[in-house]
């Protein structure tokens, strides 16, 4: 499996969608790409999963919450954690990068310009409230590792910024 290809079974896909991440509830599981791989074998369906960061405390509500989804849907299932190939900030999906911006949370910018962003303090970050991309990072750690805070110089919000991760 290479790091952006995913096995998902279509007959699972809606279900799967269903599944919230615990930490940015707009999100689904499937928009977050933490589900590598769900097919149904011998009439099980087999999920892995890749956690966001390898100490991500969320995995275990993510795993209980694919095993009630597909109990409700009438299946059986089996949940794996697996950690290669690491999860990456490029498998949000587009839908999911919308979905943060409109949360209020900025989405990922590339590996090049999180750097300048969270090293050099270039502003490049936008402002999911007022579009400026008017910009200032206040600590590098926001409500969770994988965020940094930010607040916007035009509009006085404060924002998370989801963390490129590579």
């Amino acid at each position: 499996m290479t790091t952006t290809e995913q096995h998902i079974d279509p007959k699972l896909v809606k279900i799967l969608e269903s599944i919230s991440d615990p930490e940015i509830p707009v999100l689904s599981i499937m928009d977050m790409g933490v589900v590598r791989s769900a097919v149904v074998e011998n009439g099980v369906v087999q999920v892995k999963i890749t956690p966001t960061y390898s100490g991500c405390p969320a995995m275990d509500v993510i795993g209980d919450d694919i095993k009630a989804a597909l109990k409700t849907a009438g299946y059986e299932s089996d949940v794996e954690l697996i950690l290669h190939p690491a999860w990456t900030t490029d498998w949000i999906t587009e839908r999911g990068r919308k979905a943060l911006e409109k949360y209020g949370i900025a989405a990922p910018l590339e590996a090049e310009a999180d750097k300048d962003v969270l090293l050099h303090g270039k502003q490049l970050v936008k402002c999911p409230q007022c579009g400026s991309k008017n910009t200032r990072m206040i600590s590098q750690f926001g409500s969770t590792a994988c965020k940094a805070q930010f607040q916007c110089n035009d509009c006085q919000e404060p924002f998370d910024y989801f963390k490129c991760l590579k």
